[in-house]
């Protein structure tokens, strides 16, 4: 059901503030997909591999019990990864790979540092 003319006009005037109010969350609400939570996840579970990985060859020879328990950080973190794949769906999996091919590397993860950079700065504020 299409909005009437009124009710598109509302929309723009809230819009409208929203930028002027807030124009760092009227930013981030523009450029965030319904992917991007669960490319995050999985990001961070790949992150969380690789240290149960380390945790796990350089115990080893320690302690039998640390080093489970780096296979265990192993494990859930591919059970987590794997979830989150599946939430994220081959449609998904495209879109964030067309966005990171077509913003470049360097610009994807330069834009998120610069993201942090602004966050720091906020609170210094």
């Amino acid at each position: 059901m299409p909005l009437s003319e009124d009710e598109q006009r509302i929309l723009q005037q809230i819009e409208a503030q929203l930028y002027e109010s807030d124009p760092a969350l009227a930013r981030e609400v523009a450029t965030t997909t319904l992917y991007s939570h669960a490319f995050r996840n999985i990001k961070l579970a790949l992150l969380g591999f690789v240290v149960g990985v380390a945790i796990m060859i350089l115990t080893l020879s320690v302690s039998f019990l640390v080093a489970f328990g780096g296979f265990l950080v192993m494990l859930g973190s591919a059970l987590f990864a794997e979830r989150n794949a599946r939430k994220l769906g081959r449609a998904g999996l495209e879109q964030m790979t067309q966005s990171m091919r077509g913003a470049g590397l360097r610009d994807y993860f330069g834009s998120t540092s610069q993201r942090m950079r602004d966050r720091f700065r906020g609170e210094d504020e």
